[in-house]
């Protein structure tokens, strides 16, 4: 099964919700690829890569290496990644006059082994051809929202971009849930949101809430996901619990 975690908006907790997912499920004993499609590459240094020269996902989409040539394993039994760099900007520009460019990585994930049980793409915070490349080749999206004041807007404009992608391109991709991050207990809007967000979307938001909690932020700066710098804090229980629910929703 083939995740994409995407929202254009920035800040929503995306880029660490796929690492600790994926580092979840990984822990469960699942095989799991995880694609950085982030020109930012956190998700990349999130699980302890900082550069290094090994291939990317953008010797992949942008020069043909084959997907397999890219993976690497993390320090996590189970859980592979193919790690991004910010030369994967340049698709912006190199990708519009490509055939078939909304395909790419669809046909670069048809390399992927197939004893991987889940691969997750993270990707950019933006709705261009690198977001489309991974909505093109998911099966299923998580859209991480934040409990915060403007969390609903521009999600309409995702909806927007998922039925097109529907129309045209992968008429299979389904919505797989709306992931609430960043939960302040202590302010009214945050809770606010979570109802508006469950009155609006009542089958698609799942029922665990990603609290905000410092462990969340600290453990990047460690190379790790938050589920092995500090397996009992709040944050952690919260991931274990929404990984459970994305197996059984399928």
């Amino acid at each position: 099964m083939i995740y994409a975690v995407a929202n254009q908006k920035g800040g929503v907790g995306k880029t660490t919700s796929t690492v600790n997912i994926a580092a979840c499920l990984a822990d469960s004993g699942a095989r799991v690829l995880l694609v950085d499609l982030d020109p930012q590459a956190n998700a990349s240094s999130g699980l302890g890569f900082r550069g290094g020269g090994a291939p990317t996902i953008a010797d992949v989409i942008l020069d043909g290496l084959p997907l397999r040539e890219a993976i690497q394993h993390t320090a996590i039994p189970n859980l592979d990644i193919v790690v991004s760099e910010p030369d994967l900007a340049s698709a912006a520009v190199e990708l519009p006059g490509r055939e078939h460019r909304e395909r790419i990585l669809a046909e670069a994930l048809a390399d992927v082994p197939p004893d991987y049980a889940y691969v997750f793409i993270d990707c950019p915070p933006s709705l261009d051809l690198l977001a489309v490349n991974a909505l093109t080749a998911a099966d299923r999206l998580i859209i991480p929202v934040q409990c915060e004041y403007f969390a609903l807007e521009g999600l309409s404009r995702l909806m927007d971009t998922i039925t097109a992608v529907r129309a045209r391109l992968n008429p299979d991709l389904g919505l797989a849930g709306l992931l609430l991050t960043m939960h302040d207990t202590r302010t009214r809007v945050s809770g606010d949101v979570i109802t508006e967000v469950r009155r609006h979307f009542p089958d698609a938001a799942y029922a665990t809430v990603i609290p905000r909690n410092v462990r969340i932020t600290e453990a990047p700066s460690y190379g790790e996901p938050v589920t092995r710098y500090d397996p009992s804090c709040a944050g952690s229980q919260a991931y274990i619990a929404v990984a459970k629910e994305i197996v059984a929703r399928g």
